[in-house]
Protein backbone atom coordinates (compact mmCIF):
# COMPACT_ATOMS: atom_id res chain seq x y z
CA UNK A 1 0.00 0.00 0.00
CA UNK A 2 1.05 3.63 -0.99
CA UNK A 3 3.08 5.43 1.74
CA UNK A 4 1.82 8.94 2.83
CA UNK A 5 3.35 12.06 4.17
CA UNK A 6 2.19 15.51 4.68
CA UNK A 7 4.10 18.82 4.72
CA UNK A 8 3.07 21.96 6.06
CA UNK A 9 5.10 24.83 5.46
CA UNK A 10 4.68 28.30 6.39
CA UNK A 11 5.91 30.56 4.25
CA UNK A 12 6.72 34.49 5.40
CA UNK A 13 4.09 36.03 2.86
CA UNK A 14 0.52 36.56 3.61
CA UNK A 15 -0.52 40.10 1.43
CA UNK A 16 0.69 39.30 -2.02
CA UNK A 17 -1.11 36.00 -3.36
CA UNK A 18 0.64 36.05 -6.76
CA UNK A 19 3.87 35.06 -4.53
CA UNK A 20 1.92 32.17 -2.99
CA UNK A 21 0.28 31.34 -6.12
CA UNK A 22 3.67 30.68 -7.79
CA UNK A 23 4.68 29.18 -4.71
CA UNK A 24 2.12 26.64 -4.83
CA UNK A 25 2.32 26.28 -8.86
CA UNK A 26 5.68 24.59 -7.92
CA UNK A 27 4.02 22.26 -5.64
CA UNK A 28 1.07 21.22 -8.18
CA UNK A 29 4.15 20.34 -10.41
CA UNK A 30 4.76 17.28 -8.79
CA UNK A 31 2.74 14.04 -9.59
CA UNK A 32 2.01 12.29 -6.88
CA UNK A 33 1.63 15.00 -4.38
CA UNK A 34 -1.84 16.88 -3.86
CA UNK A 35 -2.09 20.85 -3.11
CA UNK A 36 -4.81 20.17 0.28
CA UNK A 37 -4.60 23.91 1.44
CA UNK A 38 -3.71 27.13 1.58
CA UNK A 39 -4.20 29.37 4.47
CA UNK A 40 -3.07 33.16 3.90
CA UNK A 41 -3.09 35.54 6.72
CA UNK A 42 -2.64 39.49 6.81
CA UNK A 43 -1.66 40.52 9.83
CA UNK A 44 0.93 37.91 10.38
CA UNK A 45 2.09 38.21 6.75
CA UNK A 46 2.38 34.70 6.38
CA UNK A 47 0.71 31.40 5.02
CA UNK A 48 0.70 27.92 5.95
CA UNK A 49 0.32 25.56 2.64
CA UNK A 50 -0.41 21.86 3.11
CA UNK A 51 0.07 18.85 0.87
CA UNK A 52 0.33 15.40 0.85
CA UNK A 53 1.39 12.78 -1.46
CA UNK A 54 4.36 9.90 -1.71
CA UNK A 55 7.41 10.20 0.32
CA UNK A 56 9.93 11.13 -2.44
CA UNK A 57 7.48 13.34 -4.26
CA UNK A 58 7.02 15.22 -1.37
CA UNK A 59 10.25 16.05 -0.36
CA UNK A 60 10.85 17.18 -4.54
CA UNK A 61 7.54 19.35 -4.24
CA UNK A 62 8.97 20.85 -0.81
CA UNK A 63 12.26 21.21 -2.76
CA UNK A 64 11.07 23.09 -5.36
CA UNK A 65 8.32 25.49 -3.11
CA UNK A 66 11.33 26.64 -0.61
CA UNK A 67 13.61 27.43 -3.43
CA UNK A 68 10.46 29.50 -4.94
CA UNK A 69 9.81 31.08 -1.89
CA UNK A 70 13.84 32.28 -1.35
CA UNK A 71 13.54 33.32 -4.57
CA UNK A 72 10.04 35.43 -4.77
CA UNK A 73 10.78 36.58 -0.81
CA UNK A 74 12.95 38.96 0.99
CA UNK A 75 13.43 38.75 4.32
CA UNK A 76 15.13 42.09 5.03
CA UNK A 77 12.25 43.70 3.87
CA UNK A 78 9.37 41.22 6.16
CA UNK A 79 7.07 42.59 8.52
CA UNK A 80 4.60 40.59 10.54
CA UNK A 81 3.17 39.72 14.02
CA UNK A 82 4.30 36.12 13.89
CA UNK A 83 7.69 34.95 14.63
CA UNK A 84 9.87 34.50 11.86
CA UNK A 85 13.45 33.74 10.94
CA UNK A 86 13.31 32.49 7.11
CA UNK A 87 11.49 33.10 3.47
CA UNK A 88 10.40 29.59 4.67
CA UNK A 89 10.17 29.86 8.29
CA UNK A 90 9.01 25.76 9.14
CA UNK A 91 8.42 23.18 6.68
CA UNK A 92 7.38 19.87 8.88
CA UNK A 93 6.95 16.36 7.43
CA UNK A 94 4.08 14.40 9.34
CA UNK A 95 3.28 10.70 8.51
CA UNK A 96 -0.11 10.09 7.36
CA UNK A 97 -0.28 6.15 6.22
CA UNK A 98 1.48 3.44 5.91
CA UNK A 99 4.99 4.76 7.19
CA UNK A 100 7.46 5.35 10.28
CA UNK A 101 8.46 8.15 12.41
CA UNK A 102 11.66 7.10 11.81
CA UNK A 103 11.49 6.99 7.97
CA UNK A 104 10.01 10.46 8.17
CA UNK A 105 12.74 11.56 9.61
CA UNK A 106 15.07 10.24 7.04
CA UNK A 107 13.41 11.95 4.59
CA UNK A 108 13.49 15.77 6.60
CA UNK A 109 17.23 14.84 6.79
CA UNK A 110 17.11 14.19 2.76
CA UNK A 111 14.90 17.74 2.18
CA UNK A 112 16.95 19.91 4.30
CA UNK A 113 20.39 18.67 2.94
CA UNK A 114 18.77 19.56 -0.28
CA UNK A 115 17.90 22.99 0.88
CA UNK A 116 21.14 23.67 2.61
CA UNK A 117 23.31 22.24 -0.24
CA UNK A 118 21.38 23.13 -3.34
CA UNK A 119 20.20 26.78 -2.04
CA UNK A 120 22.89 27.92 0.01
CA UNK A 121 20.56 28.59 3.05
CA UNK A 122 20.74 27.33 6.63
CA UNK A 123 18.58 24.72 7.99
CA UNK A 124 17.96 23.50 11.84
CA UNK A 125 16.12 19.94 12.15
CA UNK A 126 13.20 20.26 14.93
CA UNK A 127 11.27 17.92 16.52
CA UNK A 128 11.52 14.74 15.63
CA UNK A 129 14.17 15.24 13.38
CA UNK A 130 16.59 17.34 15.63
CA UNK A 131 19.69 16.33 15.63
CA UNK A 132 20.98 18.37 18.85
CA UNK A 133 18.50 17.92 21.90
CA UNK A 134 18.12 21.48 22.48
CA UNK A 135 17.13 21.79 18.71
CA UNK A 136 13.86 19.85 19.34
CA UNK A 137 12.10 22.72 20.33
CA UNK A 138 11.26 25.09 17.46
CA UNK A 139 10.88 28.03 19.28
CA UNK A 140 14.44 27.78 20.19
CA UNK A 141 16.03 27.60 17.00
CA UNK A 142 13.71 30.56 15.91
CA UNK A 143 14.50 32.50 18.85
CA UNK A 144 16.41 36.06 18.28
CA UNK A 145 14.24 35.76 14.30
CA UNK A 146 15.59 37.27 11.69
CA UNK A 147 17.04 40.03 13.03
CA UNK A 148 19.41 37.83 15.25
CA UNK A 149 20.04 35.18 12.44
CA UNK A 150 23.46 36.61 11.21
CA UNK A 151 24.70 36.10 14.74
CA UNK A 152 23.04 33.32 15.75
CA UNK A 153 24.44 30.74 13.05
CA UNK A 154 28.00 31.60 13.19
CA UNK A 155 28.33 30.51 16.66
CA UNK A 156 29.65 27.37 17.71
CA UNK A 157 26.54 25.88 19.54
CA UNK A 158 23.97 27.46 17.05
CA UNK A 159 26.10 26.10 14.06
CA UNK A 160 23.58 25.17 11.76
CA UNK A 161 22.36 21.40 11.22
CA UNK A 162 22.70 21.77 7.34
CA UNK A 163 23.90 24.89 4.93
CA UNK A 164 26.28 27.67 5.69
CA UNK A 165 27.11 29.11 9.04
CA UNK A 166 26.55 32.49 7.53
CA UNK A 167 23.04 34.00 6.88
CA UNK A 168 21.46 34.18 3.57
CA UNK A 169 20.26 37.77 3.88
CA UNK A 170 17.49 37.28 1.39
CA UNK A 171 15.94 33.89 1.90
CA UNK A 172 16.92 33.70 5.93
CA UNK A 173 17.18 30.40 8.13
CA UNK A 174 14.59 27.36 7.36
CA UNK A 175 13.58 25.18 10.24
CA UNK A 176 12.51 21.49 8.65
CA UNK A 177 10.87 19.12 11.23
CA UNK A 178 9.17 15.67 11.43
CA UNK A 179 6.19 15.77 14.01
CA UNK A 180 2.98 13.59 14.30
CA UNK A 181 -0.11 14.20 12.67
CA UNK A 182 -2.10 16.80 14.66
CA UNK A 183 -5.91 16.67 14.63
CA UNK A 184 -7.96 19.47 15.61
CA UNK A 185 -11.20 18.29 17.49
CA UNK A 186 -14.30 20.30 19.59
CA UNK A 187 -16.50 18.27 21.56
CA UNK A 188 -19.86 19.51 22.00
CA UNK A 189 -21.89 19.97 24.93
CA UNK A 190 -25.65 20.35 26.16
CA UNK A 191 -24.35 23.55 28.71
CA UNK A 192 -23.63 27.38 27.78
CA UNK A 193 -21.43 27.75 29.95
CA UNK A 194 -17.82 28.70 29.26
CA UNK A 195 -16.71 28.34 32.87
CA UNK A 196 -17.94 24.50 33.06
CA UNK A 197 -16.78 23.63 29.43
CA UNK A 198 -12.79 24.85 31.07
CA UNK A 199 -13.60 22.71 33.91
CA UNK A 200 -14.20 19.52 31.69
CA UNK A 201 -11.06 20.83 29.59
CA UNK A 202 -8.94 21.04 32.44
CA UNK A 203 -9.90 18.20 33.33
CA UNK A 204 -8.27 15.81 30.68
CA UNK A 205 -6.02 18.54 29.24
CA UNK A 206 -2.08 17.10 29.63
CA UNK A 207 -1.42 20.20 31.33
CA UNK A 208 -4.11 19.97 33.82
CA UNK A 209 -4.89 22.89 35.95
CA UNK A 210 -3.46 24.83 38.64
CA UNK A 211 -2.97 23.72 41.80
CA UNK A 212 -4.56 25.20 44.85
CA UNK A 213 -4.38 25.39 48.82
CA UNK A 214 -7.60 23.97 50.12
CA UNK A 215 -10.81 25.21 47.71
CA UNK A 216 -9.58 24.22 44.12
CA UNK A 217 -11.08 26.91 42.90
CA UNK A 218 -10.02 29.75 45.45
CA UNK A 219 -7.31 28.94 46.72
CA UNK A 220 -4.14 30.00 47.22
CA UNK A 221 -2.09 29.09 43.85
CA UNK A 222 1.21 26.32 44.73
CA UNK A 223 4.07 27.64 43.62
CA UNK A 224 7.79 25.50 43.09
CA UNK A 225 11.02 26.40 44.13
CA UNK A 226 10.98 28.84 40.79
CA UNK A 227 8.34 31.16 41.62
CA UNK A 228 6.28 29.20 38.84
CA UNK A 229 2.49 27.64 39.40
CA UNK A 230 2.27 24.27 39.99
CA UNK A 231 -0.20 22.04 37.61
CA UNK A 232 -2.02 18.89 38.49
CA UNK A 233 -1.56 16.69 35.43
CA UNK A 234 -4.62 15.68 33.37
CA UNK A 235 -5.85 12.24 32.15
CA UNK A 236 -4.95 13.13 28.40
CA UNK A 237 -1.20 12.68 27.33
CA UNK A 238 -0.28 14.71 24.36
CA UNK A 239 -3.85 17.10 24.61
CA UNK A 240 -4.36 20.85 24.66
CA UNK A 241 -7.90 21.81 25.18
CA UNK A 242 -9.76 25.07 26.17
CA UNK A 243 -13.44 25.91 26.99
CA UNK A 244 -15.12 28.04 24.78
CA UNK A 245 -18.76 29.10 23.61
CA UNK A 246 -20.07 29.05 19.83
CA UNK A 247 -22.36 31.33 18.79
CA UNK A 248 -23.02 29.91 15.57
CA UNK A 249 -24.19 26.74 17.26
CA UNK A 250 -25.30 28.30 20.90
CA UNK A 251 -23.36 25.53 22.39
CA UNK A 252 -20.13 25.30 24.72
CA UNK A 253 -17.16 23.07 23.57
CA UNK A 254 -13.98 21.36 24.17
CA UNK A 255 -11.44 22.52 21.69
CA UNK A 256 -8.92 19.90 21.51
CA UNK A 257 -5.95 20.08 19.99
CA UNK A 258 -4.50 16.06 19.44
CA UNK A 259 -0.74 16.27 19.01
CA UNK A 260 -0.14 13.14 18.82
CA UNK A 261 -2.77 10.85 17.51
CA UNK A 262 -0.79 7.60 17.90
CA UNK A 263 -0.86 8.63 21.78
CA UNK A 264 -4.26 10.10 22.03
CA UNK A 265 -6.68 9.23 19.38
CA UNK A 266 -9.84 11.08 18.67
CA UNK A 267 -12.08 7.87 20.29
CA UNK A 268 -10.20 8.09 23.48
CA UNK A 269 -10.35 11.70 23.97
CA UNK A 270 -13.83 11.63 23.13
CA UNK A 271 -14.84 8.64 25.57
CA UNK A 272 -12.87 10.82 28.38
CA UNK A 273 -14.60 13.65 27.68
CA UNK A 274 -17.88 12.43 28.32
CA UNK A 275 -16.79 10.63 31.27
CA UNK A 276 -15.67 13.62 32.77
CA UNK A 277 -18.53 15.70 31.36
CA UNK A 278 -20.89 13.31 33.07
CA UNK A 279 -19.17 13.15 36.22
CA UNK A 280 -19.96 17.40 36.45
CA UNK A 281 -23.61 16.40 35.26
CA UNK A 282 -22.84 17.39 31.49
CA UNK A 283 -23.70 15.65 28.63
CA UNK A 284 -21.61 15.14 25.54
CA UNK A 285 -23.82 15.70 22.34
CA UNK A 286 -21.69 14.89 19.72
CA UNK A 287 -18.58 16.51 18.41
CA UNK A 288 -16.51 17.88 14.50
CA UNK A 289 -13.42 17.30 13.37
CA UNK A 290 -11.88 20.54 12.00
CA UNK A 291 -9.26 20.06 8.68
CA UNK A 292 -8.75 16.64 8.27
CA UNK A 293 -8.53 13.15 9.23
CA UNK A 294 -5.63 10.06 8.34
CA UNK A 295 -8.50 6.92 7.18
CA UNK A 296 -6.51 5.19 10.21
CA UNK A 297 -7.53 7.38 12.92
CA UNK A 298 -11.16 6.94 11.88
CA UNK A 299 -11.28 3.09 11.02
CA UNK A 300 -9.62 2.76 14.66
CA UNK A 301 -12.34 4.28 16.20
CA UNK A 302 -14.98 2.72 14.83
CA UNK A 303 -13.00 -0.85 15.50
CA UNK A 304 -13.12 0.76 19.58
CA UNK A 305 -16.79 0.99 19.34
CA UNK A 306 -18.00 -2.23 17.60
CA UNK A 307 -15.65 -3.75 20.13
CA UNK A 308 -17.31 -2.10 23.03
CA UNK A 309 -20.41 -3.56 21.71
CA UNK A 310 -18.93 -7.15 21.11
CA UNK A 311 -19.33 -7.02 17.79
CA UNK A 312 -16.59 -8.35 14.99
CA UNK A 313 -14.03 -5.68 13.38
CA UNK A 314 -13.90 -7.12 10.63
CA UNK A 315 -15.90 -5.24 8.51
CA UNK A 316 -15.15 -2.87 5.60
CA UNK A 317 -13.93 0.57 6.17
CA UNK A 318 -17.01 2.30 4.79
CA UNK A 319 -18.96 0.46 7.71
CA UNK A 320 -16.02 1.50 10.42
CA UNK A 321 -16.46 5.26 9.35
CA UNK A 322 -20.26 4.71 9.38
CA UNK A 323 -19.80 3.39 13.16
CA UNK A 324 -17.02 6.12 14.02
CA UNK A 325 -19.08 8.91 13.19
CA UNK A 326 -22.26 7.57 14.66
CA UNK A 327 -20.42 6.80 17.60
CA UNK A 328 -19.23 10.46 17.78
CA UNK A 329 -21.47 12.12 16.68
CA UNK A 330 -19.70 13.77 13.73
CA UNK A 331 -22.73 14.87 12.29
CA UNK A 332 -24.24 16.40 14.88
CA UNK A 333 -23.66 20.19 13.15
CA UNK A 334 -22.85 19.41 10.15
CA UNK A 335 -22.79 16.45 7.59
CA UNK A 336 -19.94 14.13 7.77
CA UNK A 337 -18.36 13.62 4.31
CA UNK A 338 -15.70 11.34 4.32
CA UNK A 339 -14.24 12.06 0.85
CA UNK A 340 -14.15 15.61 2.06
CA UNK A 341 -12.60 15.20 5.37
CA UNK A 342 -10.39 11.53 5.12
CA UNK A 343 -6.84 12.59 3.59
CA UNK A 344 -6.63 9.21 1.32
CA UNK A 345 -9.97 10.15 -0.08
CA UNK A 346 -9.45 13.53 -0.86
CA UNK A 347 -6.19 12.33 -2.79
CA UNK A 348 -8.04 9.82 -4.44
CA UNK A 349 -10.64 11.86 -6.17
CA UNK A 350 -9.61 13.29 -9.33
CA UNK A 351 -7.18 10.42 -9.62
CA UNK A 352 -9.38 8.70 -12.41
CA UNK A 353 -11.57 5.65 -12.46
CA UNK A 354 -10.44 2.27 -10.20
CA UNK A 355 -11.25 -0.88 -11.83
CA UNK A 356 -12.30 -1.78 -8.41
CA UNK A 357 -14.73 1.49 -7.83
CA UNK A 358 -16.56 0.63 -10.92
CA UNK A 359 -20.10 -2.04 -11.14
CA UNK A 360 -19.38 -5.60 -11.77
CA UNK A 361 -21.05 -5.23 -14.95
CA UNK A 362 -18.64 -1.96 -15.54
CA UNK A 363 -15.75 -4.35 -14.73
CA UNK A 364 -16.79 -7.26 -17.13
CA UNK A 365 -17.38 -4.83 -19.96
CA UNK A 366 -13.96 -3.42 -19.43
CA UNK A 367 -11.91 -6.84 -19.46
CA UNK A 368 -14.47 -8.07 -22.20
CA UNK A 369 -12.95 -4.79 -23.95
CA UNK A 370 -10.52 -4.88 -26.84
CA UNK A 371 -7.49 -3.58 -24.57
CA UNK A 372 -5.44 -6.05 -23.48
CA UNK A 373 -5.88 -4.75 -19.63
CA UNK A 374 -7.26 -5.37 -17.26
CA UNK A 375 -6.52 -9.10 -18.01
CA UNK A 376 -5.87 -12.15 -16.49
CA UNK A 377 -3.64 -10.90 -13.55
CA UNK A 378 -6.51 -8.61 -12.58
CA UNK A 379 -8.97 -10.77 -12.71
CA UNK A 380 -6.88 -13.02 -10.84
CA UNK A 381 -6.46 -10.62 -7.95
CA UNK A 382 -10.63 -9.69 -7.98
CA UNK A 383 -11.22 -13.47 -8.34
CA UNK A 384 -8.77 -13.54 -4.62
CA UNK A 385 -10.72 -10.50 -3.90
CA UNK A 386 -14.40 -12.61 -3.85
CA UNK A 387 -13.37 -15.19 -2.15
CA UNK A 388 -11.72 -14.20 0.65
CA UNK A 389 -15.02 -11.73 0.96
CA UNK A 390 -17.28 -15.27 1.59
CA UNK A 391 -14.21 -16.32 4.19
CA UNK A 392 -14.99 -12.46 5.86
CA UNK A 393 -18.89 -12.95 5.51
CA UNK A 394 -18.92 -16.25 7.32
CA UNK A 395 -16.59 -15.39 10.20
CA UNK A 396 -19.18 -12.39 10.58
CA UNK A 397 -22.34 -14.58 10.52
CA UNK A 398 -20.22 -16.70 13.12
CA UNK A 399 -19.41 -13.66 15.17
CA UNK A 400 -23.37 -13.03 16.05
CA UNK A 401 -25.07 -16.56 15.67
CA UNK A 402 -27.10 -17.22 18.42
CA UNK A 403 -25.33 -18.88 21.55
CA UNK A 404 -21.90 -18.29 20.29
CA UNK A 405 -21.59 -14.82 21.89
CA UNK A 406 -18.30 -15.39 24.33
CA UNK A 407 -16.84 -16.29 20.52
CA UNK A 408 -17.10 -12.95 19.03
CA UNK A 409 -13.71 -12.00 19.25
CA UNK A 410 -12.51 -15.45 18.12
CA UNK A 411 -14.43 -14.94 14.82
CA UNK A 412 -13.67 -11.19 14.73
CA UNK A 413 -9.84 -11.67 14.23
CA UNK A 414 -10.46 -14.13 11.69
CA UNK A 415 -12.91 -11.30 9.82
CA UNK A 416 -9.79 -9.11 10.27
CA UNK A 417 -7.27 -11.23 8.90
CA UNK A 418 -9.31 -11.67 5.82
CA UNK A 419 -10.12 -7.77 5.47
CA UNK A 420 -6.55 -6.90 5.76
CA UNK A 421 -6.02 -9.96 2.55
CA UNK A 422 -9.00 -8.37 0.80
CA UNK A 423 -8.14 -4.20 1.11
CA UNK A 424 -4.38 -6.02 -0.30
CA UNK A 425 -5.73 -7.77 -3.16
CA UNK A 426 -8.27 -4.92 -4.46
CA UNK A 427 -5.45 -2.88 -4.51
CA UNK A 428 -3.18 -5.05 -6.38
CA UNK A 429 -6.26 -5.18 -8.92
CA UNK A 430 -5.69 -1.78 -10.18
CA UNK A 431 -1.73 -2.67 -9.60
CA UNK A 432 -1.24 -5.38 -12.23
CA UNK A 433 -2.97 -3.18 -14.86
CA UNK A 434 -0.35 -0.36 -13.74
CA UNK A 435 2.29 -2.94 -14.20
CA UNK A 436 1.18 -3.66 -17.64
CA UNK A 437 1.45 0.00 -18.48
CA UNK A 438 4.96 0.43 -17.05
CA UNK A 439 5.83 -1.86 -19.24
CA UNK A 440 4.26 -0.31 -22.13
CA UNK A 441 5.45 3.21 -21.55
CA UNK A 442 9.20 1.60 -21.00
CA UNK A 443 8.94 0.41 -24.40
CA UNK A 444 7.85 3.53 -25.99
CA UNK A 445 11.07 5.17 -24.60
CA UNK A 446 13.26 6.81 -26.79
CA UNK A 447 16.19 4.92 -28.63
CA UNK A 448 17.85 7.48 -30.61
CA UNK A 449 21.35 7.88 -28.75
CA UNK A 450 23.12 4.91 -27.32
CA UNK A 451 22.24 7.02 -23.81
CA UNK A 452 18.68 6.58 -25.04
CA UNK A 453 19.05 2.49 -25.67
CA UNK A 454 20.64 1.62 -22.21
CA UNK A 455 17.98 4.07 -20.27
CA UNK A 456 14.73 2.27 -22.36
CA UNK A 457 16.55 -1.01 -21.98
CA UNK A 458 16.85 -0.48 -18.13
CA UNK A 459 13.30 0.56 -18.19
CA UNK A 460 12.18 -2.05 -20.01
CA UNK A 461 14.05 -4.33 -17.12
CA UNK A 462 12.81 -2.88 -14.10
CA UNK A 463 9.09 -2.35 -15.37
CA UNK A 464 9.27 -6.41 -16.30
CA UNK A 465 10.34 -7.34 -12.60
CA UNK A 466 7.55 -5.01 -10.97
CA UNK A 467 5.32 -6.76 -13.91
CA UNK A 468 6.56 -10.26 -12.05
CA UNK A 469 6.27 -9.07 -8.32
CA UNK A 470 2.88 -7.77 -8.84
CA UNK A 471 1.17 -11.44 -9.96
CA UNK A 472 3.50 -13.26 -6.99
CA UNK A 473 1.96 -10.89 -4.49
CA UNK A 474 -1.13 -12.22 -5.49
CA UNK A 475 -0.57 -15.61 -5.35
CA UNK A 476 0.61 -15.45 -1.56
CA UNK A 477 -2.55 -13.32 -0.49
CA UNK A 478 -4.62 -15.83 -1.98
CA UNK A 479 -3.23 -18.48 -0.58
CA UNK A 480 -2.49 -16.98 2.78
CA UNK A 481 -6.48 -16.57 2.54
CA UNK A 482 -7.05 -20.11 2.47
CA UNK A 483 -6.21 -20.35 6.21
CA UNK A 484 -9.45 -18.21 6.73
CA UNK A 485 -11.58 -20.43 4.68
CA UNK A 486 -10.59 -23.85 6.11
CA UNK A 487 -11.17 -21.95 9.76
CA UNK A 488 -14.50 -21.21 9.24
CA UNK A 489 -15.13 -24.53 7.01
CA UNK A 490 -13.56 -25.96 10.98
CA UNK A 491 -15.62 -23.69 13.41
CA UNK A 492 -17.44 -21.12 11.23
CA UNK A 493 -21.76 -21.29 11.48
CA UNK A 494 -22.27 -25.01 10.02
CA UNK A 495 -25.30 -23.30 7.56
CA UNK A 496 -22.16 -21.15 5.81
CA UNK A 497 -20.13 -23.59 5.52
CA UNK A 498 -20.34 -23.89 1.84
CA UNK A 499 -19.79 -20.26 1.21
CA UNK A 500 -16.43 -20.56 2.83
CA UNK A 501 -15.80 -23.63 0.51
CA UNK A 502 -16.25 -21.64 -2.93
CA UNK A 503 -13.83 -18.55 -1.40
CA UNK A 504 -11.01 -21.76 -1.15
CA UNK A 505 -11.85 -22.42 -4.97
CA UNK A 506 -11.79 -18.90 -6.01
CA UNK A 507 -8.49 -18.89 -3.85
CA UNK A 508 -6.64 -21.81 -5.68
CA UNK A 509 -8.17 -19.97 -9.32
CA UNK A 510 -6.66 -16.99 -7.94
CA UNK A 511 -3.26 -18.55 -7.24
CA UNK A 512 -3.00 -20.96 -10.08
CA UNK A 513 -3.90 -17.68 -12.51
CA UNK A 514 -1.72 -15.28 -11.23
CA UNK A 515 1.68 -17.86 -11.61
CA UNK A 516 0.67 -17.62 -15.29
CA UNK A 517 0.95 -14.41 -15.30
CA UNK A 518 4.34 -14.28 -13.96
CA UNK A 519 5.66 -17.02 -15.80
CA UNK A 520 4.30 -15.24 -19.28
CA UNK A 521 5.49 -11.48 -17.70
CA UNK A 522 8.63 -13.04 -17.73
CA UNK A 523 9.85 -13.05 -21.60
CA UNK A 524 12.59 -11.01 -21.67
CA UNK A 525 13.79 -10.58 -18.49
CA UNK A 526 18.00 -10.80 -18.00
CA UNK A 527 17.94 -11.18 -14.52
CA UNK A 528 17.55 -15.55 -14.69
CA UNK A 529 18.48 -15.68 -10.75
CA UNK A 530 15.56 -13.14 -9.80
CA UNK A 531 13.07 -14.85 -12.13
CA UNK A 532 14.10 -18.26 -10.79
CA UNK A 533 13.32 -17.70 -7.39
CA UNK A 534 10.30 -16.40 -7.99
CA UNK A 535 9.35 -19.41 -10.27
CA UNK A 536 10.05 -22.03 -7.58
CA UNK A 537 8.35 -20.18 -4.84
CA UNK A 538 5.44 -20.03 -6.86
CA UNK A 539 5.78 -23.17 -8.02
CA UNK A 540 5.25 -24.56 -4.16
CA UNK A 541 2.53 -22.05 -3.73
CA UNK A 542 0.61 -23.70 -6.54
CA UNK A 543 1.08 -26.58 -5.45
CA UNK A 544 0.05 -26.35 -1.85
CA UNK A 545 -3.00 -23.80 -3.24
CA UNK A 546 -4.53 -26.91 -4.87
CA UNK A 547 -3.79 -29.04 -2.09
CA UNK A 548 -5.49 -26.91 0.27
CA UNK A 549 -8.64 -26.19 -2.04
CA UNK A 550 -8.92 -30.33 -1.98
CA UNK A 551 -8.86 -30.71 1.99
CA UNK A 552 -11.26 -27.88 2.21
CA UNK A 553 -13.85 -29.28 -0.05
CA UNK A 554 -13.28 -32.39 0.76
CA UNK A 555 -14.30 -31.66 4.51
CA UNK A 556 -17.50 -29.54 3.11
CA UNK A 557 -18.56 -32.63 1.16
CA UNK A 558 -18.10 -34.37 4.12
CA UNK A 559 -20.56 -32.29 6.04
CA UNK A 560 -23.19 -32.02 3.50
CA UNK A 561 -23.59 -35.35 2.54
CA UNK A 562 -24.46 -36.75 5.85
CA UNK A 563 -27.79 -33.84 5.49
Amino acid sequence: MKKLIECVPNFSEGVDMTVIEKITQEIESVEGVKLLDVDPGQATNRTVVTFVGTPDEVVEAAFLAVKKASELIDMRKHKGAHPRMGATDVCPLVPVANITMEEVVTYAHKLARRIGEELDISVYCYENAALKPDRKNLANCRSGEYEGMADKVATPEWKPDFGPDKLNEKAGVTAVGARDFLVAYNINLNTTSTRRANAIAFDVREKGRVKREGNPLTGKIVKDEKGDPVYIPGTLREVKAIGWFIEEYGIAQISMNLTNISVTPVHIAFDEVCDKAAKRGIRVTGSELVGLVPLKAMTDAGKYFLAKQQRSLGVSDDELIKIAVKSMGLDELKPFNPKEKIIEYLIAEGAGEKLVDMSVTGFANETASESPAPGGGSVSAYVGALGVSLGIMVANLSSHKRGWDERWEEFSKWAEKGQDIKDELLYLVDEDTISFNKIMEAFGLPKKTEADKKARHQAIQEATKYAIQIPFRVMQKAYESMAVMEAMVEKGNPASITDAAVGALCARTAVIGAFMNVKINAEGLEDKAFFEKIYQEGLELETAARKKEEEIVKMVEKVISKK
